[in-house]
């Protein structure tokens, strides 16, 4: 079946009905991740999370077709582009919540509005007052975020510190002989819900997707210069950092995103595990950005 076969008739599928035909289910899947409505890939698994896409969709253009795919839906589909769909505007203002989020629309990172989609971002270089620091190496001098948009505004809905770099330990001790792995700034689609560690077995996001590393050969904590490395198996981990002291990462980081406290880290956790789409799909990968806090406060200052 295809949508075409939808149109001038009465024809209408009910979900499930839709999860058996692959070849429908992979052609909505194809026009919705063209919406932007729906992540890659187009698998024809019409599961929970494409649900959720083809109904927001069914909202959106108000196809008044609930609960079932008809020919008014079918069509719809087939005719619109991107640019027809409404978008709520974003209210931003100048706290830090929208300072991020404007960062990331300057640097065309995906940022997610709808309820209950969280965007996990980790700010290289600030404190919790968001002043600067030193980005001194060895220290969890950098923050862990997570923003929800309600009704367009962003809202921090909390923070912790972290460190997005390695400790002295592994760049002077490298697990890679290229050198430590340092995190390049940007945006992945990289990380699942799993366990990290072996020593103390926790509840973390654990790398399944590319990200880009810069690999510190020199062993002076620094990106400049250093060869990027890409690739899906560098374990490059969010966990937490033992509740090491602030100044002192030790045996916490080899180059992954680490939350210093345990407790921080259980409570970021408890937050994603609410994003609706984790909630409907428990594979579900997740974005995270990942920014230097000196660019952000110079390209947008108090």
């Amino acid at each position: 079946m295809k949508l075409q076969d939808f149109l001038g008739k009465e024809e209408k599928w009910a979900f499930d009905a839709i999860a058996e035909d692959i070849d429908l289910a992979r052609q909505i899947q194809i026009l919705l991740i063209g919406l932007g409505l729906l992540e890659p890939p187009a698998d024809g698994k019409f599961g929970p999370v494409t649900v959720i896409a083809l109904k927001k969709f069914q909202e959106l253009t108000k196809t008044e077709e609930n609960g079932f795919l008809g020919a008014v839906t079918a069509k719809k589909l087939i005719e619109t582009k991107i640019d027809d769909l409404p978008k709520p505007p974003l209210k931003l203002g100048n706290d830090i919540a929208s300072k991020i989020v404007k960062y990331m629309l300057s640097k065309d990172y995906q940022v997610f509005t709808n309820p209950k989609e969280y965007n996990i971002v980790y700010v290289e270089g600030v404190n919790a007052d968001w002043n600067l620091n030193n980005d001194t190496p060895n220290e969890f001098n950098d923050r862990r975020i997570v923003i929800e948009v309600v009704n367009g505004v962003p809202k921090i809905l909390d923070h912790w510190e972290a460190t997005t770099e390695p400790g002295k330990h592994y760049t002077y001790n490298p697990m890679n002989p290229k050198g430590a792995a340092r995190i390049q700034f940007g945006q992945y689609k990289a990380w699942a819900v799993g366990t990290h560690g072996t020593a103390e077995p926790h509840e973390a996001l654990v790398q399944v997707g590319d990200i880009t590393v810069c690999r510190d050969f020199n062993k002076d904590f620094k990106r400049t210069g250093d060869k990027l490395d890409t690739g899906n198996n560098f374990y490059v981990n969010q966990h937490y950092g033992f509740d090491f002291p602030r100044n002192d990462i030790r045996l916490a980081s080899a180059g992954c995103l680490v939350g210093r406290t345990r407790q921080g880290h259980k409570e970021f956790m408890a937050i994603i595990k609410q994003d609706r789409r984790y909630v409907a799909n428990r594979k579900y990968t997740f974005y995270t950005s990942v920014i230097p806090g000196d660019d952000l406060l110079k390209t947008f200052p108090k």
